[in-house]
């Protein structure tokens, strides 16, 4: 049995808790141009025309709480650089207030939709540079020999000149589009780092101690995949049920064996798991709900 997932595993999509289920749907439909899948009661599932990248579940009433684990954000990888350009085009005719941040291994834009849930999207840029970390701190170097934060501004003129003038703007979210990557709220860096990476078989990342934060991915080439902090505070306790936020996100294993195998891993290290209509659900040990399946 191999303890490693194979490099080939997706994200599939992120559930929601929302308050206003039309009102979220109409965000995304129309600000991020995501394509409506399917309604059924209080629940929805919107993307890019295939599987779903969101699922929406309305609990009326529910409220975000804060100091506590959960979803950061959640982050949509546009499948080229024009296409990124063309939604951070969009966010500028519609006025909607967004950041746009250089990471300098992504390019990336930052905004919340209208229940405060941040939202990145990104193309990665690992070609630009290398991350390490130095006496507990993130040091970033592009690959001219030039110092850079992470957090830079980015070149958002040069972005812009990426885009087709032709290609509407209000098109639909382009097929290719991805869940590149889910950033969590935890409670303890090495809890985590030894859940996702033990337990379930990612590749570990760099942890920056001073900075809070780490993360696992799946190979040299697709990094970053689970980032994690301790933003809310150390040993923050989840948020209360049908807090606003995660419900679960899924993790997607490309064959029965690799899905077997990461599920003995689970069970051997007595975490508890559900089976769920769709697939088995996981929690980490900060008890953000995932849910290991197979593509469908």
């Amino acid at each position: 049995m191999t303890d490693s997932l194979p490099e080939i595993t997706n994200l599939g999509y992120v559930h929601l808790t929302v308050g206003h289920l039309e009102r979220q749907i109409a965000f995304y439909k129309e600000v991020l141009n995501m394509r409506l899948h399917w309604k059924e009661g209080n629940s929805a599932g919107l993307g890019a025309g295939g599987s779903d990248l969101l699922r929406l579940t309305e609990v009326p009433g529910a409220k975000r709480v804060k100091r506590t684990t959960g979803l950061y954000h959640f982050a949509l990888e546009y499948p080229s650089r024009k296409e990124l350009a063309r939604a951070l085009a969009r966010l500028r005719e519609l006025g909607y207030p967004h950041s746009p941040t250089d990471h300098t291994l992504s390019e990336s834009i930052y905004l919340d939709d209208p229940e405060g849930q941040t939202i990145e999207l990104y193309i990665l840029t690992l070609h630009r540079g290398k991350m390490s970390v130095v006496a507990g701190n993130p040091v970033f170097v592009r690959t001219d020999g030039r110092p850079a934060t992470g957090r830079d501004p980015l070149d958002v003129a040069d972005l812009l000149r990426a885009r087709d003038p032709v290609e509407p703007l209000d098109g639909p979210l382009p097929s290719g589009t991805t869940l590149g990557h889910i950033n969590l709220f935890t409670a303890n860096l090495d809890d985590e780092v030894r859940f996702f990476h033990t337990v379930l078989g990612f590749q570990r990342g760099p942890v920056s101690t001073n900075s809070r934060m780490a993360e696992v991915g799946l190979s040299d080439t697709r990094p970053h995949i689970i980032p994690f902090n301790t933003w809310q505070g150390e040993n923050a306790p989840p948020p209360p049920e049908n807090a606003l936020g995660l419900r679960f996100f899924t993790i997607v294993l490309p064959d029965a064996k690799s899905l077997s195998e990461a599920i003995q891993r689970v069970k051997e290290n007595r975490i508890p798991t559900l089976d769920t209509p769709e697939g088995v659900l996981v929690r980490d040990p900060a008890q953000n709900g995932m849910v290991l399946t197979l593509s469908r």
